[in-house]
């Protein structure tokens, strides 16, 4: 007969007197009389009051056949006693792991308002205020305001034209039409807020800024406002006198402000991707680790609940076997609800198992190693728009930049002209040029370049002058100052407003044009642009008297072989100068027919402008080669200029065959004879391209889409690309990563891209490289460290649950090391700084797996190191120490020396393991730049002194008791231990280990059905293409009717309550009209 574990003692008899004649049918005295007894006179007393032993069995409600028993036992006395323990630790535990995230979030939002912040600040838009040109925040225009505007701009309040040079405007954003709007005085001079300018330049006076313009309006009768708008309408809440209609008017004037601010405004740029979606049927893949993340949580996830599936079925077949089969228990009624409850404790250890094998810390993980690095690209002047694109970059395989600013210095200057029929390699006296030809130099430069761009003197008296404007406009007005001629005197004589007609420069043109009317009523036409462009509409040029005399395609020839040729071959950029004169008397030209009036022209000069190389592009250039990157260059200057760049930057090397081409040479190459783009021939073309000259904002589009779309290689291509003109951003959306030019970009290049260069400068691109590859190493060393003690943790519980009933780590010392293993290993590890050995590799690629052989191999290898250590101090540790044993101890007894030094020891190999997961690529040395993150080492430092409180002070709590410093020693031994079995590790060669598995692969490139694409779905998610396509349908059906919902309420409530307003009717009018 076996002894149930949960009959009553003596020290169950031992309770109050209701409780025993209520549970029990003999008294207590009784019991003490029977166990005075001995021997025979014992078996005597047994027989006559009892019948046998079963006898008192039976009164005292137990059986010997079973393992079940009613009444509240001693046990579970103790239980309810000390319970208050274990749920305390848990509680503080969660609450310390709740906490840290809780501070992390607010961290990283806090860190991302600033980032916001820091955009809006950014948004700056020239007015003209005491005659001057300044720059001010857009939210500090006020009503009238005359704003200059150009090419390129985002008009941010409403106004009239004031005077406007070939001015076209997109008008889309308001009134849904894509056709440019041509704004003339005589025509329509109403300029609206949220529209672009897409061609020409003038000014105009601000008329309505905030919730008084027509954007402002629009978003005032949607209610449309983010979460900086709320705390800014709270804020203005209390500033108004608490009226409805002033509180309205805050709100509106908040949510305009910050929606028509490039950048900001979601609906805008959700908009624009959408529409962007649509036309091209395609959806752009853009973050290549979410999808490795998601395909390992998978992976995981499985192996996960095979482990736990595995534990559960082991526990109770174990369990049947040992009760039923070994002992013979017989399954009764009575013991149902014991049996029941032991079922569900095997669950609970399931689930446990389950909960340890997920690495719940990884989005965390993700989360602070993003943000740090958005963080610190902004100190290296990379301002991240679009968080995923920190981490596409790292896996950039091409970057398709321009010349000019980003791999120049954007600050140019006029080095060598050709005038009176003669190549001047330096520049000439002005005494040595014609009066004649230097009073067309004079007044065609002058009113020739924007008036906004001109040369100011040098803030520091040693320094250079400073350029404001168009630095190639600026270029020329400094070769003005060298010949000694004051420009500002003849733009004083010709105010902007005289200009009779402007052509404004544009990518198609290549040339600008402006029209002077004379006094007599003839009309004069000054022109520069492309020298090989300018030259062709050239039929006469001034001669060393400064004479008109005829030029032929002979003349035209011998100019471009002797003097653009060698221009370009120096690296300048070559502009020719030229002008027209329309007679008196004659009837006025067809402005509106450019080809025709852009022709027969008299050229002036031909000048060539050096904007020197950037010191520093070429070591960043290499490092980008270096690092698997192919750089090219794709600009609009002449070939040959851009070839002798391409060499002095390192983008060509001497003897090589890689291809530079002009942008009509690439379109005869790519399309078939119907003129369309065919695939196949652009992948015989883009391998070995790397420069494309005279290159339009289409070529650049067509060479990004084609790279990308491409198939040949192994890996798809991850394409970077920069930009700055309103052309640019079709280009910038294609791209992985769009890099607009924080200087020179203009409000629409910077709103379609993912990143802005605020220093315009190739090498921010190479840090933000740099930092890319950081996040996803930051991520691979945490999963390294992670997966390394889930391993460990799960076999662990496995074994303890199945083989001694029992976990060596209990409840909250598992919290304890979740605690590491998750917040603070991932507050360690993720803000590891960037090092220049990162560009020695090259780029990862969609493809290759997150758990690489290499990391397979450290994890298996620790894993193994530790379970060894573990399970012999498990079972032969009170051997070793010569302390008593830990296993099967009795239930609530003291912490034992034994199991706190299996907790202890196990802590610690974590805590060199972590130095260890600071290397995922099989480096040796893993104290390499430890000191550099003080992070790293407040944490590790942080974590042993905590341990070291736990282990000596923990007490019950934490199921330890004091070690001895023998004790400590042989544990911190043993945790080292794993820093030298690193060593040994990483000595064994890859090649021998081509058996293990290799984790978090990215998916390979899929067909996105074009249903999905009508339904405006954004960028690919991962984590919902598990779902299926049912559960996609529906929540899309329900996000699609909610936000349906929220409008027509929007509008039910406010639009009619708005319109009662005089000032809201007449905008709207005003609205109305201008859609017509």
């Amino acid at each position: 007969m076996s002894r149930n574990p949960r009959a009553p003692d003596m020290t169950v008899v031992a309770r109050e007197d209701h409780h025993e004649a209520e549970d029990f049918e003999m008294t207590l005295a009784e019991l003490h009389a029977l166990m005075e007894l001995r021997s025979v006179n014992a078996l005597k007393k047994i027989k006559e009051s009892y019948g046998d032993v079963f006898g008192i069995c039976t009164r005292l409600k137990t059986s010997p056949n079973t393992v079940c028993i009613d009444n509240h036992s001693a046990t579970e006395e103790g239980e309810n006693e000390m319970a208050w323990i274990d749920g305390t630790a848990i509680l503080l535990s969660v609450a310390c792991v709740v906490l840290a995230t809780a501070l992390n979030d607010w961290s990283k939002e806090k860190q991302f308002r600033r980032l916001q912040h820091h955009i809006e600040k950014e948004q700056k838009f020239a007015v003209i205020r005491d005659g001057q040109v300044i720059q001010i925040p857009i939210t500090d225009i006020v009503v009238g305001d005359i704003v200059p505007i150009k090419y390129g701009d985002l008009l941010p309040a409403d106004g009239v034209l004031l005077q406007g040079n070939d001015l076209k405007i997109d008008e889309s954003s308001l009134t849904g039409e894509s056709d440019h709007v041509k704004k003339t005085l005589s025509g329509d001079p109403m300029l609206l807020s949220g529209s672009h300018v897409v061609e020409g330049s003038g000014r105009m006076v601000i008329t309505a800024v905030g919730v008084n313009s027509q954007m402002g309006i629009i978003l005032t009768l949607l209610g449309v406002g983010g979460e900086q708008g709320k705390e800014r309408v709270k804020k203005k809440k209390k500033e108004q006198d608490g009226s409805p209609e002033n509180s309205n008017k805050a709100k509106a004037q908040d949510y305009a402000a910050t929606e028509m601010q490039p950048g900001t405004s979601e609906e805008s740029t959700n908009g624009e991707e959408t529409v962007n979606r649509q036309s091209n049927l395609r959806k752009k893949e853009k973050s290549v680790l979410q999808g490795k993340l998601t395909r390992l949580a998978v992976q995981i996830g499985k192996a996960g609940l095979a482990m736990s599936t595995i534990t559960v079925v082991v526990l109770i077949v174990y369990f049947l076997i040992k009760t039923f089969l070994i002992q013979e228990h017989i399954w009764t009624a009575q013991c149902t609800p014991v049996y029941i409850k032991y079922f569900v404790k095997f669950f609970i250890i399931g689930v446990t198992v389950l909960v340890v094998a997920v690495p719940e810390g990884l989005p965390l993980a993700v989360t602070i190693s993003l943000a740090y690095s958005v963080k610190e690209m902004m100190k290296d002047n990379n301002l991240v728009r679009h968080l995923d694109a920190c981490e596409t970059m790292g896996n950039a395989t091409t970057i398709c930049s321009d010349k000019t600013g980003t791999l120049t210095m954007n600050r140019m200057a006029v080095v060598q002209a050709f005038i009176s029929e003669m190549h001047h390699k330096i520049i000439p006296a002005c005494e040595s040029i014609p009066q004649t030809t230097l009073n067309y130099l004079l007044t065609g430069i002058s009113v020739n370049c924007a008036y906004t761009s001109k040369i100011l003197p040098p803030e520091k008296e040693s320094g250079l002058p400073r350029q404001v404007g168009n630095k190639t406009d600026c270029a020329l007005l400094g070769f003005l100052l060298d010949l000694k001629q004051d420009y500002q005197a003849v733009r004083n004589q010709i105010p902007e407003e005289k200009l009779y007609k402007v052509y404004t420069f544009n990518s198609d043109r290549k040339s600008m044009s402006t029209v002077l009317k004379n006094v007599d009523g003839s009309y004069r036409m000054f022109t520069k642009g492309a020298s090989e462009i300018v030259l062709k509409k050239c039929n006469k040029i001034l001669n060393a008297a400064g004479k008109p005399k005829p030029f032929n395609s002979k003349d035209y020839d011998d100019i471009v072989k002797n003097v653009v040729k060698p221009m370009a071959s120096d690296g300048l950029r070559t502009i020719c100068l030229a002008f027209k004169d329309f007679p008196a008397g004659q009837p006025e030209p067809e402005w509106d027919n450019e080809n025709n009036i852009i022709m027969e022209l008299t050229c002036i000069a031909v000048v060539g402008i050096d904007d020197p190389l950037r010191p520093e592009v070429p070591d960043a250039i290499t490092k980008c080669q270096n690092a698997g990157i192919t750089v090219r260059m794709v600009t609009g200057d002449n070939i040959n200029t851009a070839r002798t760049i391409a060499l002095k930057c390192g983008i060509l090397h001497p003897g090589e065959t890689f291809l530079c081409l002009e942008g009509k040479e690439l379109n005869r190459l790519i399309r078939n004879e119907k003129g369309e783009i065919k695939q196949e021939l652009l992948d015989k073309i883009w391998p070995k391209l790397r420069v494309l000259a005279r290159s339009s904002p289409t070529d650049k589009h067509t060479l990004v889409k084609g790279i990308i779309d491409s198939t040949i290689s192994e890996q798809r291509q991850v394409v970077a690309v920069t930009g700055d003109g309103t052309n640019d951003a079709p280009a910038l959306k294609e791209a992985d990563v769009g890099f607009a030019m924080g200087i020179a970009g203009t409000d629409v290049a910077k709103e379609a891209s993912d990143i802005i260069l605020t220093d315009d400068n190739f090498t921010s691109i190479v840090k933000a490289v740099m930092w890319g590859r950081n996040v996803y190493d930051s991520i691979s060393k945490f999963l390294q460290f992670q997966l390394t003690v889930n391993v460990v943790a799960v076999i662990v519980a496995f074994v303890g649950a199945c083989i001694t009933q029992d976990s060596p780590l209990k409840t909250v010392q598992m919290l304890w090391v979740n605690l590491i293993m998750d917040t603070f290993a991932s507050l360690a590890l993720a803000t590891e700084k960037p090092t220049e050995s990162l560009l020695l590799r090259k780029p990862y690629g969609r493809n290759k797996p997150l758990i690489s052989h290499t990391m397979m191999k450290n994890i298996l290898g620790q894993a193994f190191y530790q379970l060894v250590v573990i399970f012999t101090l498990v079972f032969t540790g009170e051997k070793l120490f010569d302390i008593d044993s830990g296993r099967n101890a009795p239930l609530h007894s003291p912490p034992s020396k034994h199991y706190t030094i299996v907790f202890n020891t196990f802590v610690l190999m974590q805590l060199c393991n972590e130095i260890n997961a600071r290397k995922v690529h099989g480096e040796r040395n893993v104290f390499e730049g430890i000191f550099s993150n003080a992070i790293f080492c407040a944490i590790t430092g942080g974590t042993l002194l905590v341990q070291l409180v736990i282990v000596e002070v923990g007490g019950k709590p934490f199921s330890c008791t004091e070690l001895t410093v023998e004790q400590w020693l042989w544990s911190l031994f043993l945790g080292i231990g794993t820093l030298l079995w690193g060593q040994l590790i990483t000595t064994i060669p890859n090649s021998y280990l081509k058996f293990l598995t290799e984790l978090g692969h990215g998916r390979p490139k899929e067909e996105i059905l074009e249903a999905e694409l009508a339904e405006g779905a954004g960028e690919i998610d991962h984590a919902e293409r598990e779902l299926c396509h049912g559960q996609i349908l529906w929540f899309r059906g329900i996000n699609r009717i909610r936000a349906q919902s929220q409008v027509v309420n929007t509008f039910r409530t406010s639009f009619y309550e708005e319109l009662e307003k005089p000032q809201t009717q007449s905008s709207v009018r005003s609205l109305r009209k201008s859609k017509q």
